[in-house]
């Protein structure tokens, strides 16, 4: 199953880039039906299809998914999306 691993510095407190990770899983179950869950800085994410993680680091946004066989063929607008939410969010 093809992967994707981003990582994406930032200069916000955990505070704040919890926030908006926060606010970013919402919008993901809002519009794909995603459910998540907090494990310590972890949001671990899935929903059929696709699985993975948000990890807030210190200075840098960690964001792993894999793609199940249905999504393999879009897995570069996938990652083209994630990479341009990053930029929204935390550049």
């Amino acid at each position: 199953m093809p992967k994707i691993d981003i990582r994406r510095p930032h200069q916000l407190s955990m505070d704040e880039a919890r926030a908006v990770v926060d606010k970013v899983a919402t919008r993901m179950q809002e519009k794909f039906g995603m459910s998540g869950q907090w494990q310590g800085d972890t949001l671990s994410f899935s929903r059929p299809g696709v699985s993975g993680s948000i990890a807030v680091e210190k200075e840098a946004i960690q964001v792993k998914a894999e793609l199940g066989m249905m999504l393999a063929p879009l897995k570069g607008m996938v990652e083209d999306e994630i990479r341009r939410k990053l930029d929204e969010h935390f550049s």
